[in-house]
C-alpha cells in the first residue's frame, strides 16, 4: 500500500525528527510511505494528486478509535482501486475549506488543541498501530 503524508511546515526539533524517523522505519514492512512537507496550505493543496483519497486531520473531524482507523486502512487496501492515499496535516491554522471539501474524511484526535508538529508524529504512530491491528500482530491493546 502506498501512503503519502503531506504536512504543512517542517520538523525542526531533533526529538520530533527522531520520532518521525523511528515510525518511518517501523512502517517499512507495511507500506510505502512518502513524507512531503509543504510551505503553506496553498502548496499542500497544489501537491494533492487529483484522484487521491484524502484523509485530512482537522479539528472539525471525527474522533475514531485505533481499531476504526485500522478498518479504514483495510478498506483502502481492498477497495482503494489504486488511488493514492494522502494523510493531510495542516499548519497552525488548520486546513482551508478547499482542502476539507476534497477530503474523503476529516479525522480529529479529539477536542484538544495539539501542535501540528506533534499531530504529524501521532498520525505516524496511529498508522503503525493500524497496520499492526490489521495484521493481528501484538502492539495494540483494547
Amino acid at each position: 500500500m502506498k501512503i503519502q503524508l503531506l504536512a504543512v511546515g517542517r520538523l525542526k526539533e531533533p526529538y520530533l525528527v527522531a520520532a518521525e524517523e523511528e515510525y518511518r522505519k517501523r512502517l517499512r514492512p507495511y507500506c510505502t510511505l512518502a513524507v512531503q512537507e509543504a510551505k503553506d496550505e496553498a502548496a499542500l493543496l497544489a501537491a494533492l494528486p487529483a484522484n487521491a483519497h484524502i484523509y485530512a486531520f482537522d479539528e472539525r473531524g471525527d474522533s475514531i478509535t485505533s481499531a476504526q482507523f485500522a478498518e479504514l486502512l483495510a478498506a483502502e487496501a481492498s477497495h482503494g482501486g489504486g488511488a493514492p492515499i494522502v494523510l493531510a496535516i495542516g499548519g497552525a491554522d488548520g486546513h482551508t475549506d478547499e482542502v476539507r471539501k476534497r477530503a474523503k474524511k476529516l479525522l480529529a484526535f479529539g477536542k484538544m488543541t495539539i501542535a501540528h508538529r506533534l499531530v504529524r508524529i501521532l498520525v505516524l504512530e496511529q498508522l503503525y498501530r493500524g497496520f499492526k491491528i490489521m495484521k493481528g500482530e501484538p502492539y495494540h491493546r483494547d
